[in-house]
């Protein structure tokens, strides 16, 4: 059996926003800039830097906008997510030109999330993209919950597929589908990702996977075989998500990108790097990094 598999790949590091969110003690703004300058280092081009959320519900995106009036530069896309329009309306007022915005399939995450239906979101959303691109903001749409819900158990395809089909046709530039608890076994990441790929060919189509159950990269090498050449992953495999209970940290991108370069695809993503990156945020954590490749490549370097 042939295996078809990209020869290049984009990884967007979500480190500093999906990974830092859930970190319950305050790191530092400073250390927080220094770790996207690190990983810009590394070669990633694509990164979500924070997100303008309320910082009484995630007050570790308090900086926000010190994150973004420091960190833009003309080689990255660098990422805002913005849950609504008030936040939306404060990305607009700093320079950055590409914003996130998400919605869960599943109505259960979307009320515990934004306290909203799915169909109630949308509804929002829709116009807000429409004014976005006109005004000449990349959209990255991101869809929680596309495989199964912390409260509803198993989503369908067709009701992802469906959600994923309104923002295609709002206009966004990219869909990011997350299995957002890490319950998604290869066998669905190839049947979704195949069924997006053939519905959305002229769309970026991006896959988000968290490793709860040390599935994420047998996911990322099915998704891969759908086609899809665009990942979102995180520095130390760092991350969770505060209103979806259980949920693990993103895939680790050292380990990613080890993996596919084992494969021979490029990345441009330095992995000596990528570690040091990874190194000046890793004091101020209040949890472990558990990446294999980091741990080897760290004790490795601590002992030459």
């Amino acid at each position: 059996m042939t295996i078809h598999l990209p020869k290049e790949v984009t990884i967007i590091e979500v480190g500093p926003r999906d990974g830092l969110q859930n970190e319950k003690v305050f790191i530092p703004t400073d250390v927080k800039k220094n770790f996207i300058n690190s990983l810009k280092e590394a070669g990633l081009k694509e990164m979500e830097l924070t997100s303008f959320v309320s910082p009484k519900w995630v007050p570790q995106m308090g900086d926000a906008a010190e994150i973004v009036a420091d960190c833009l530069d003309e080689h990255t896309r660098n990422i805002v997510l913005a849950p609504n329009r008030k936040g939306i309306e404060r990305v607009e007022s700093t320079d950055c030109k590409a914003v996130a915005i998400f919605v869960g399939v599943s109505d259960g995450f979307n009320k515990k999330n934004i306290n909203k239906t799915t169909e109630e979101s949308m509804i929002e959303l829709i116009p807000i993209i429409g004014e976005l691109k006109n005004k000449g903001y990349f959209v990255r749409a991101c869809i929680s919950t596309a495989f199964y819900c912390p409260y509803e158990g198993k989503v369908s395809e067709e009701d992802t597929i469906q959600l994923c089909e309104q923002f295609v046709n709002a206009g966004v530039d990219e869909l990011s589908v997350a299995d957002t608890i890490g319950m998604a076994s290869p066998t669905e990441s190839f049947s979704l990702f195949s069924k997006l790929k053939k519905a959305f060919p002229n769309i970026l189509l991006t896959a988000h996977f968290h490793d709860t159950r040390n599935m994420a990269l047998t996911n990322i090498f099915a998704a891969l075989q759908a086609g899809v050449d665009r990942f979102d992953t995180s520095a130390g495999g760092l991350g969770g998500c505060p209103f979806a209970p259980g949920a693990a940290g993103n895939a680790a991108t050292e380990e990613v990108v080890y993996m596919l370069h084992r494969m021979g695809i490029d990345t441009g993503v330095d992995l000596d790097k990528l570690v040091k990156a990874i190194e000046v945020v890793r004091p101020h954590l209040s949890r472990t990094i558990d990446s294999a490749y980091y741990r080897l490549n760290r004790e490795t370097t601590s002992h030459a």
